[in-house]
């Protein structure tokens, strides 16, 4: 089965972090770990058609008839071992385990707002006729989704047939994961960094300083910016990762094992800070051929 074609990055916390005690249900689940990295996507796929087959439809995924959160909210979770995540001098990681929760049903409602707000007015009546609910109902529903989240933020960003560039500023280029597999198909095949929160804060901070210094509040800087705000949310001893996904089903073994995207965002950086603008425009313009070429497939579907 094929994965989403979705890239990901993500924040996994100490179990602390979720209650002292932490729920039972989350406790189990995290003592168990059934979840796996490369099956999120499947499992958040399969959520989801199950809450358009079910009769009635579910507005959300993983909610149950009356509206209220199912209990796979609290269940599907994926867990991290402190020791796979690197730790520069000054940094502490833990205690573990560490904890991913997916929270479906609240990104899923954020993704409806933004629907919402941003879609062509004939398309929104559309959808929202089909579904045979109002706007205001959409809305009410999706904000009580989102108002549980207990940090205030989700610890999931997820993007279709793309990485946003300025995601792999948070990242240390030589810290790469790299697993081919036997092939695109292959479940264990991954390309992901990890880093401490730590450093992705100082990072994303630095990065952003330097972008609006040279070239103003860009998009770039934004990302930074909104990156760096949602970073603060989370527990100082928490671990980001930067995750293809589902997107190392569509590129070959020798492009995905010759991937230097991270070190060209780092160059970039460089770039700026010694005003280079040859080498600058060079960058951009390989990253942008590069990213274009798979973002463009999202027309052929």
């Amino acid at each position: 089965m094929l994965r989403p074609f979705v890239a990901y990055l993500r924040v996994y916390e100490p179990l602390p972090a979720f209650g002292d005690p932490p729920d039972e249900l989350l406790a189990k689940a995290v003592g168990s770990a059934e979840l796996t990295r490369a099956a999120a996507g499947e499992r958040e796929h399969l959520m989801w058609l199950r809450s358009q087959l079910t009769v009635p439809p579910r507005l959300l995924p993983a909610e149950l008839a009356d509206g209220t959160a199912a209990p796979s909210t609290t269940t599907d979770v994926l867990v991290l071992d402190p020791a796979e995540v690197p730790v520069d001098d000054g940094d502490v990681v833990g205690p573990g385990p560490l904890v991913c929760p997916l929270e479906l049903r609240a990104r899923s409602a954020a993704a409806l707002v933004g629907f919402l707000a941003e879609a062509h007015p004939a398309l929104r009546t559309a959808v929202l006729d089909a579904a045979g609910v109002a706007p205001e109902t959409v809305r009410s529903r999706a904000s009580a989704a989102v108002s549980g989240l207990r940090r205030g933020a989700m610890h999931v960003l997820s993007t279709t047939w793309t990485v946003p560039l300025p995601w792999f500023a948070l990242v240390d280029p030589e810290q790469r994961r790299l697993v081919l597999g036997s092939g695109p198909d292959d479940p264990a095949r991954e390309l992901s960094w990890r880093a401490t929160i730590g450093d992705a804060r100082r990072r994303a901070t630095e990065a952003r300083e330097l972008v609006e210094a040279t070239i103003g509040e860009s998009g770039p800087s934004r990302v930074l910016a909104e990156t760096q705000r949602w970073l603060e949310h989370f527990h100082p001893g928490s671990a980001v990762e930067l995750d293809y996904g589902g997107l190392v089903q569509l590129i070959s073994d020798p492009v995905l094992d010759t991937d230097t995207s991270a070190e060209e965002v780092h160059r970039i950086l460089d770039a700026l800070r010694e005003g280079n603008v040859e080498e600058l425009a060079e960058l951009f313009q390989d990253l942008r051929d590069y990213w274009g070429e798979l973002a463009s497939r999202e027309r052929w579907n």
